[in-house]
C-alpha cells in the first residue's frame, strides 16, 4: 500500500495525543472602544478580525462567502454560507466573568437531532498558560434569537488568552463581550499561518455536536495550532463546477475534500476528477487530502446499501488513483474504516449519519494523525 494511504493505529493516535501546541495569539494592533453600561464594557466583536473566514467583500460581517458568490453557487449552498460555522473570536482578559450578548440571523435556535447550544450557542475555551493547552470554559443556552448570556464567572483575576467559537447552523448579526469595565481586555488577531481549507457536507458543518467546541474542525484548531475555514453545507458538499471555482480562490495549507456523503457515485464519477483539477490548476503543489465517506452506522442490517456504498467508494479512490498515476504527490487518501471509532460499536452518531460528539472526537482523532504529517507538524 502506497505510503500516501492513511491508516491510523492505536500506537499512532496515544503518540500523537502526547504532543500539544502552544499557540499565544498576536495582540489585535488597533483601539477597540468598549460600551460601558453600568458595570459592564461591552465590546463588539465585529470590531476586530474573525477567524475561520477566508474571503474579503463579505455580504454580511459573520458570513463564509463574499456576495459575489450569490447566484454563480447553488442557492442553498448560499443561504447556507450565512451561517456561521467555523467562525471564532480571539482575545485576553484578566475578567473574573465574561458574558457574551447576541442577535441571530434566524429564530430556529435548535433542530429535533441537534440541540440549540450546538445549532445557535456560543462557546468559550480558555487557555492554561501552565500547559498551554484549551480548556471548555463556558457555552451559552440560547433561548431567543436576541438575548445576553454568562459564559462563566466567578474566575480568580488571572489574564488568559480566550476562543470563543460561534454558532455551527444559525448566522450571527451582531455578537458583543461583557466583562467586568474594570478588567482588562484585548481584542486578539486570528491564529496565523495558512488555514486547513475543510470542504464537506453536513458532518462538516457541525451536524450535530452538542456544542460549536465539539465539532472535529474546531478540535481541530486547538490540537494542531492552525486556522480552520469551514466550508461544510448541509445537504449540499457536491464538488459543483462553480464551487471548486470559489474554492480555487483561496491559498492554504492543505485542502481536505470530505463530500462522498452527499454524492452520488454518478455525481462522484462525473465531478470528482474536474474538481480537483481545479484545484491543481491554481495551486499545483498543495496538498489535498480526500476523505473517503463512510457507511451509516445501521448499514450491517442493510445489505441493500452495501452495493451503493461500494459504488461510490470504487469512483472516489480511481479519482485519487488517476492523480497519484500522473504524478501529483501531494495527493492523499484517508480511508473511511473506524473514520467513527476503532471499535465500530456504531454509538457515534446521533441519527446513523450525523456525528454526536463521541463521533466528532473520534473523527478529530483520524484527521488529525493523516494531517500533521501533511502540515509537517
Amino acid at each position: 500500500m502506497r505510503k500516501q494511504m492513511l491508516q491510523v493505529g492505536r500506537l499512532a493516535l496515544s503518540l500523537l495525543f502526547a504532543v500539544m501546541v502552544f499557540v499565544v495569539a498576536e495582540r489585535y494592533a488597533a483601539a477597540v472602544e468598549p460600551v460601558i453600561e453600568g458595570d459592564i464594557a461591552w465590546y463588539d466583536a465585529g470590531q476586530w478580525p474573525t477567524e475561520g473566514q477566508g474571503y474579503d467583500g463579505l455580504a454580511r460581517r459573520y458570513a463564509r462567502f463574499p456576495s459575489r458568490a450569490q447566484g454563480v453557487i447553488p442557492d442553498g449552498v448560499w443561504n447556507l454560507s450565512q451561517h456561521s460555522a467555523g467562525l471564532a473570536t480571539r482575545f485576553k482578559t484578566n475578567a473574573n466573568a465574561i458574558q457574551v450578548r447576541w442577535t441571530l440571523l434566524n429564530a430556529n435556535l435548535a433542530m429535533p437531532h441537534m440541540p440549540a447550544t450546538g445549532v445557535s450557542g456560543f462557546d468559550l475555551y480558555a487557555q492554561r498558560d501552565s500547559d498551554g493547552k484549551w480548556y471548555w470554559a463556558g457555552v451559552t443556552h440560547p433561548a431567543a434569537q436576541t438575548a445576553t448570556g454568562t459564559l462563566i464567572s466567578g474566575m480568580e483575576r488571572i489574564s488568559r488568552h480566550y476562543v470563543m467559537f460561534f454558532p455551527m447552523y444559525n448566522g450571527v448579526e451582531k455578537v458583543e463581550i461583557g466583562v467586568p469595565k474594570d478588567a482588562e481586555f484585548e481584542p486578539e488577531q486570528p491564529l496565523a499561518g495558512k488555514p486547513i481549507v475543510y470542504y464537506g457536507t453536513s458532518i462538516a458543518h457541525g451536524g450535530c455536536t452538542s456544542r460549536p467546541g465539539n465539532a472535529y474542525t474546531a478540535m481541530l484548531t486547538r490540537r494542531l495550532g492552525v486556522p480552520v475555514i469551514n466550508l461544510g453545507f448541509s445537504g449540499s458538499g457536491r464538488m459543483e463546477p462553480a464551487m471548486g471555482d470559489l474554492i480555487a480562490e483561496l491559498d492554504p495549507a492543505v485542502f481536505v475534500l470530505d463530500c462522498m456523503p452527499n454524492m452520488s457515485a454518478a455525481e462522484i464519477k462525473e465531478r470528482a476528477i474536474p474538481f480537483i483539477e481545479k484545484l491543481r490548476a491554481a495551486h499545483p503543489e498543495t496538498p489535498i487530502l480526500m476523505v473517503e465517506g463512510r457507511e451509516f452506522s445501521n448499514t450491517w442490517l442493510k445489505p441493500g446499501n452495501v452495493a451503493f456504498y461500494k459504488e461510490c467508494n470504487q469512483y472516489y479512490k480511481e479519482a485519487f488513483d488517476h492523480f497519484v498515476n500522473a504524478g501529483d504527490k501531494n495527493i492523499y487518501f484517508l480511508s473511511r474504516e473506524n473514520l467513527l471509532g476503532e471499535d465500530e460499536d456504531l454509538d457515534g452518531t446521533v441519527d446513523s449519519s450525523h456525528p454526536n460528539d463521541l463521533g466528532m472526537f473520534r473523527q478529530a482523532n483520524k484527521l488529525e494523525s493523516a494531517l500533521r504529517p501533511i502540515l509537517g507538524l
